[in-house]
C-alpha cells in the first residue's frame, strides 16, 4: 500500500519555528491525520535562512505586485521565498496535499493582511507568497489551512481530496485508457455529490478520449479536484443515497426499504447525520454484494477511524 505524503507547515507539527519562537501545533494533524499519512514539513521562512526568532514579514501591495517585506529593515524577501519553492520541488511533487499555517505572509492561504506601504492600512485579502506558488505550480494539489480544518465540512472535504489525489498519483506514469476508466468509475458518486455538471461532462470526455496525452490527463485531474473542492450539498448527498438505494430495491424486504427510505429522508431534513443512511447502505452492500458499488470511493473515501462524517 502506497505511503500518502502530505506537506505541512512545520509549526503545525509543534516545531518552534515561528517568528516569535513558538509553534501552532494542530492536534488533528498530529493525533489524527498523522496516523494515516507521512508528513513532509517545511518552513519557508527558515528555509530562506531567516533565524528563530526573527523580524516579522508582512505582505505589501506595490507597483510590481504583492511583495513580502521585512518592515524593520525594508528587505524584500519575495524572490527568496519563490526560490525556496523551486528548491523544494523534489518534496512537493511527491505530496498529495498540503496543510498551511493561516494568516502567515509566507504560508497563509487566504485573508492574509495586505498592507498599503504609503498609509500602513491593511486589508485581509492577501495570500502568502509560498502558498501562492503552491497554487500556481500544482493546481490540482489539495490545499487547506489549519484554522479551516476546525470546520467539520472543510476538514472532511480536504481529507477526501487528499486520498483521491493520492490514488491518482498511484496510477502508472502513463495510464492507459483502461486505467483512467477504472479511476473515473470509482469517483462517479463522489463527483455526483459535489458537482453534477462536471460529473456528466467528464464522463463524456473520458469515454470519447482515445489518446491519453499529458495535456488531457492534466486537464482531467484538475477538473476532478476542482469539482471535489466544492462542498457537497445535502440535496446532492440525498440524490446519491437514493441512487445507491436503487441498487437494492429488488433484494430488500418492504420493511428494509422503508427503513432505508426513512433514514435518507431524515438526513435530507437535517434530523440525522450522513453517517446514518451510509451505515445502512454499507450493511446492505455486505449482505448483497455489488462490484460497482464496492468500488465507489463515496462509500469509503478514507479510513473510518478519522470519524469525519459524524458531523455532516
Amino acid at each position: 500500500m502506497q505511503t500518502i505524503k502530505v506537506g505541512i507547515s512545520a509549526c503545525l507539527l509543534g516545531d518552534e519555528v515561528r517568528f516569535d519562537g513558538g509553534h501552532k501545533r494542530s492536534a488533528f494533524c498530529t493525533d489524527e491525520l498523522g496516523r494515516h499519512v507521512e508528513f513532509v514539513k517545511l518552513c519557508p521562512e527558515v528555509g530562506i535562512g531567516m533565524p528563530v526568532p526573527r523580524p516579522t514579514i508582512r505582505l505589501e501591495s506595490r507597483e510590481q505586485g504583492v511583495r513580502a517585506i521585512v518592515p524593520k529593515t525594508g528587505e524584500d524577501v519575495t524572490q527568496r521565498l519563490i526560490d525556496f519553492a523551486d528548491r523544494s520541488k523534489g518534496h512537493l511533487t511527491q505530496i498529495s496535499g498540503y496543510v498551511l499555517c493561516a494568516k502567515s505572509p509566507s504560508c497563509g492561504m487566504e485573508r492574509v493582511k495586505l498592507y498599503n506601504p504609503e498609509n500602513g492600512h491593511a486589508r485581509k485579502e492577501g495570500m502568502g507568497i509560498f502558498a501562492a506558488q503552491l497554487q500556481q505550480r500544482y493546481p490540482a494539489l489539495p490545499l487547506e489551512e489549519d484554522g479551516r480544518l476546525n470546520d467539520p465540512m472543510l476538514r472532511e472535504n480536504f481529507v477526501m481530496r487528499v486520498f483521491v489525489y493520492a490514488a491518482w498519483q498511484g496510477l502508472a506514469q502513463s495510464p492507459s485508457k483502461a486505467d483512467l476508466l477504472g479511476f473515473h468509475t470509482s469517483l462517479k458518486l463522489l463527483l455526483l455529490a459535489h458537482n453534477q455538471h462536471v460529473y456528466r461532462e467528464l464522463g463524456r470526455h473520458v469515454a470519447q478520449q482515445q489518446e491519453m496525452t499529458a495535456e488531457f490527463l492534466k486537464s482531467y485531474i484538475e477538473q476532478v479536484m476542482q469539482a471535489l473542492a466544492e462542498p457537497a450539498t445535502r440535496a446532492n448527498h440525498t440524490n446519491v443515497l437514493q441512487h445507491i438505494q436503487g441498487y437494492f430495491k429488488s433484494v430488500l424486504s418492504d420493511d428494509q426499504r422503508a427503513e432505508l427510505t426513512e433514514a435518507i429522508l431524515a438526513y435530507r431534513q437535517g434530523i440525522e447525520p450522513l453517517l446514518v443512511p451510509l451505515t445502512l447502505l454499507r450493511h446492505y452492500l455486505r449482505e448483497f454484494p455489488n462490484d460497482y458499488l464496492a468500488g465507489q470511493r463515496y462509500l469509503s473515501p478514507y479510513p473510518k477511524d478519522l470519524k469525519l462524517r459524524y458531523g455532516l
